[in-house]
C-alpha cells in the first residue's frame, strides 16, 4: 500500500522536528496505516531469499527465481537477508577510486539489475560478504570494508524509505533517527514497516562474529573496526526498540525480524574458537524485547546456507539456548533460509496469519537454476 506523497512529507516532517525522537515519528507512521488498512487482520505473505546470487551461474539465470516470486500473486513483499556473492569472491564496487586491482566493480550493479526484475518490493540487508570480508584473504583482499559499506548505501539505497523492485515506502533509520544519537542516521539500510497487525523490520548484522573478527593486512584499523562494530549495534538496538514499540502501540499480534548472522551457527558452535560470542548482547535484547512483547517473533537469517527452523531460546538448557546465556523465551521462533548454492534452490514463501495463535506458517518453493530443465 502506497503512503501519499503529502502524508509521507509531513511524516518525515514530525520525524525532524520531534524532540521525543524515533518512536514518535513511527507512530505518525503507523497512525496513518492503520487509518488507511480496512482489512488489518488479513494473512500477509512475503518471500525470502538469501545468499543470493552466489555466483556468475546465478547472476545470468537470476530471472529463473524473480520469475518464479512474480508468478506468485500473494506474495506481497521480497525480503533478502544478505550475501549477494559468494566468500571466495572478489568484492566487486565499482565507485570506489581508486580502484583494487584485484576486485571485480561491476557484479553489484548487476545485482542490482536483477533486483529491479522483480514485480514486488524488495527489502534487502547486506550480507558480511558485501562489507566486512572484504579484506580477507579468500575474497582477495578486494576492498575496505567501511568503503564497501558505503558504496552498498550509495547504490542499494539510493532512495532513504523507499524499497527496490516495485517502489513502495518503509521507515528507514537515516531519516527516522533520534536525535540524542545522530551517528544512527548513517544506518540507511535498517528498515521498519508495517503491514495489517503485522510488524517487519530489518538490522544490519553480518556475519563474522559480528564484524569482530580483526580485518586483515593493509586493512588492519582497529579503532575504526571498534567504533563502527559500537555504533552499528548501538543503532540496532535502538532501532529493534522502535520496533517493538511500534508493535505494542499498534497492538500489532506479531512481529518479523530480517537479519543476515546465524548468531546460533552449528559451525561455529562446534568450533575450538568462540565465533559467536560478539552476537551475545544482541541475542539477549532480542529476548528481553521478544519476552516483553509476549506475542509470536519471527527471526529471518540467512549465513550458514541450510533451511531449518527452530525455537533457539526456548530451552535454556538445549544447544542453542545456553550459548547466549538468556532466560527461556518460548515465543521465539527462528528460520535459517536456504542459501542458493543449496541443492534444492528455493525461496520461502512465509505466510502470517493475525488471526491465529501461531500466525507464521512456511513452505520452501523449488526453482530451476538450470535453464535447460523444467521445473516440477
Amino acid at each position: 500500500m502506497k503512503m501519499p506523497l503529502l502524508r509521507l512529507k509531513n511524516l518525515l516532517s514530525v520525524s525532524a522536528l520531534c524532540a521525543t525522537g524515533l518512536i514518535s515519528a513511527t507512530s505518525v507512521y503507523a497512525n496513518d496505516m492503520r487509518h488507511e488498512d480496512e482489512n488489518s487482520d488479513r494473512p500477509v505473505t512475503v518471500a525470502v531469499i538469501g545468499d543470493w546470487p552466489y555466483n556468475k551461474l546465478l547472476l545470468d539465470n537470476a530471472h529463473l527465481l524473480s520469475d518464479s516470486v512474480n508468478e506468485d500473486v500473494n506474495v506481497s513483499r521480497l525480503i533478502h537477508v544478505g550475501d549477494i556473492h559468494a566468500g571466495s569472491m572478489p568484492c566487486t564496487s565499482a565507485d570506489i577510486l581508486p580502484p583494487i586491482s584485484l576486485s571485480n566493480p561491476g557484479y553489484n550493479q548487476k545485482v542490482y539489475f536483477q533486483f529491479q526484475q522483480f514485480n514486488k518490493p524488495v527489502i534487502y540487508t547486506p550480507g558480511d560478504n558485501e562489507w566486512t570480508d572484504c579484506q580477507k584473504s579468500k575474497q582477495f583482499k578486494s576492498g575496505d570494508p567501511l568503503k564497501e559499506l558505503a558504496s552498498l548505501r550509495s547504490q542499494f539505497f539510493a532512495k532513504p524509505g523507499l524499497t527496490l523492485g516495485k517502489e513502495a515506502q518503509v521507515l528507514s533509520q537515516a531519516q527516522h533517527f533520534d536525535p540524542a544519537y545522530p551517528t544512527d542516521a548513517q544506518f540507511v539500510e535498517n528498515v521498519m514497516w508495517q503491514q495489517g497487525k503485522v510488524v517487519f523490520v530489518t538490522l544490519n548484522v553480518p556475519g563474522s562474529n559480528n564484524d569482530t573478527l580483526p580485518w586483515a593486512d593493509t586493512f588492519s584499523n582497529p579503532l575504526a573496526q571498534t567504533q563502527e562494530v559500537a555504533e552499528r549495534t548501538s543503532a540496532d538496538f535502538r532501532w529493534l526498540d522502535a520496533a517493538f514499540q511500534m508493535a505494542k502501540k499498534e497492538h500489532a499480534r506479531a512481529v518479523v525480524i530480517g537479519i543476515q548472522a546465524d548468531m546460533w551457527d552449528p559451525a561455529a558452535i562446534t568450533a575450538t574458537t568462540n565465533e559467536l560470542s560478539n552476537y551475545t548482547p544482541i541475542v539477549q535484547k532480542l529476548a528481553d524485547l521478544v519476552e516483553d512483547f509476549g506475542g509470536p517473533v519471527l527471526l529471518l537469517n540467512g549465513d550458514s546456507h541450510v533451511y531449518g527452523s527452530d525455537q533457539p531460546l526456548a530451552d535454556q538448557s538445549s544447544s542453542t539456548g545456553s550459548i547466549h546465556h538468556t532466560q527461556s523465551v518460548p515465543n521465539l521462533t527462528r528460520i535459517t533460509v536456504q542459501g542458493s548454492t543449496t541443492a534444492p534452490s528455493e525461496w520461502l514463501r512465509l505466510t502470517i496469519n493475525p488471526r491465529n495463535n501461531q500466525p507464521f506458517s512456511w513452505e520452501n518453493v523449488a526453482y530451476c537454476t538450470d535453464p535447460s530443465v523444467t521445473c516440477q
